[in-house]
């Protein structure tokens, strides 16, 4: 979600569902039940901010990274690099020596 919100400036929930089964496509599919909780939880620690828009008769609750957000997509980032980087060594088929 931090990259998504990276790369997208400012997103709402459905909208993030959406872009998450579309880039995956349709292999990942974002409940309600996991977006909502983790946004909260991301918004408790800082990493987002909330800004509310009326969008016809219906209030739209759109995400954006703060700074401390964009830093930690960042340092995030670089973990996740580094672990599949760890799972490759692991999953590399061994080389028999003749």
């Amino acid at each position: 979600m931090l990259k998504l919100l990276d790369e997208e400036g400012k997103m709402y929930g459905y909208e993030i569902t959406q872009h998450v089964k579309t880039l995956s496509d349709g292999k990942m599919i974002l409940t309600e039940g996991a977006l909502y909780p983790t946004l909260h939880k991301l918004e408790a620690e800082g990493l987002v901010k909330t800004k509310k828009v009326m969008v016809g008769k219906r209030m739209r609750k759109y995400y954006t990274l703060t700074t401390k957000g964009k830093k930690a997509n960042k340092s995030k980032l670089a973990e996740f690099q580094e672990f599949i980087n760890a799972m490759q060594l692991i999953l590399k088929p061994k080389t028999t020596s003749s």
